[in-house]
């Protein structure tokens, strides 16, 4: 087993933090072709890879004599550290920081066969090769400077973290706030169906559409929250052109401006508290820095978000944004 004192087992994490860094944004920025400073926080630290190193070394330093056993160690520990931390974070921030899908023998997105084999030629690469230099340096320093660095990156790694904590859970309300605001529109726009078949000549002939549009399920009904705004505006003018012509919609006026108030309130409030998210620079770092994120909840708001954060400049409208991609949409059909 390894005996190591608790600052230079931190100095370990933080040393395959830093390594981890540098790994995965190489990766990341060969495939995107740009530099991209990959992470969770916004340092240069990977807290899976440094978890991950820890777990590797004491795993496999029952069996470190035998590196077949080395290998699967590496395999099963790491495999296992991925597969929890993908588990929690997903629950608690509703978003996947990588994700597996696309790749064969996967488990649930979370872990893959690909990867975990991976972490087992790392832990034989490591054991072997990397954690003997890192140890030797580590001695060589004296345990007063050992200390003092340990601690200054501690302090600088805390506040980081705390920082990056803070975004996530605020990217987490945002998603989560959108996807409220999205099904409060929903039964509006239902009443609002409601009301033009009511209102109109043809009642009869479009109830039993309307029935099987209501049964549907939502993703198939809508395309997307723009999509959803823009079919929730062209129902207030067919109501604006029933109202005069409809007895029964005069009856309905105080509902119908009722749920004008609404909608609009709601616009307001969704780009407000969208514009207030894209003006944290740790929130708009958190999606710059993950382009692999995704939520299986919450995905066309984070594509959003995504976009916007990439061409965020100052005087940024949300309103403004959603209206430009609207063009754009139109053009490209």
């Amino acid at each position: 087993m390894y005996h190591y004192t608790a600052v230079q087992w931190l100095f370990f994490f933080f040393f395959y933090c830093f390594f981890g860094w540098c790994f995965e944004s190489t990766y990341v920025s060969i495939c995107k072709r740009k530099f991209v400073n990959r992470g969770f926080i916004r340092g240069p630290f990977l807290p899976l890879y440094g978890s991950g190193a820890i777990m590797m070394l004491l795993v496999s330093a029952p069996v470190r004599d035998n590196l077949v056993l080395v290998f699967f160690a590496g395999c099963i520990g790491a495999t296992a550290l991925e597969y929890v931390t993908g588990v929690v974070m997903e629950a608690l921030f509703k978003v996947r920081y990588w994700d597996y899908s696309h790749k064969r023998f996967n488990f649930q997105g979370q872990i893959c066969l690909s990867s975990s084999l991976c972490w087992g030629a790392l832990t034989v690469l490591m054991t072997r090769f990397l954690h003997p230099a890192v140890e030797r340096l580590a001695f060589l320093i004296p345990p007063a400077a050992l200390t003092a660095l340990v601690t200054v990156v501690l302090v600088w790694f805390s506040v980081d973290f705390a920082f990056s904590f803070q975004a996530a859970m605020d990217l987490r309300d945002i998603l989560v706030r959108t996807e409220q605001a999205k099904k409060e529109l929903e039964r509006m726009q239902k009443r609002l169906d409601v009301l033009i078949a009511v209102a109109g000549d043809e009642w009869d002939s479009r109830k039993e559409a309307f029935v099987q549009r209501s049964v549907q399920k939502r993703e198939e009904v809508l395309s997307g929250m723009e999509e959803l705004l823009s079919g929730m505006e062209e129902r207030f003018d067919a109501l604006r052109r029933e109202l005069p012509a409809s007895d029964i919609l005069k009856e309905k006026r105080g509902e119908v401006m009722e749920l004008w108030e609404r909608f609009v309130g709601n616009r307001r409030v969704r780009e407000e508290k969208l514009d207030t998210f894209l003006k944290g620079i740790n929130r708009r770092r958190l999606l710059k820095t993950n382009p692999t994120m995704t939520s299986k909840r919450f995905q066309e708001t984070l594509d959003e978000l995504k976009k916007a954060a990439a061409e965020y400049r100052k005087g940024f409208s949300w309103k403004g944004f959603s209206e430009e991609s609207q063009e754009d949409r139109r053009d490209e059909d």
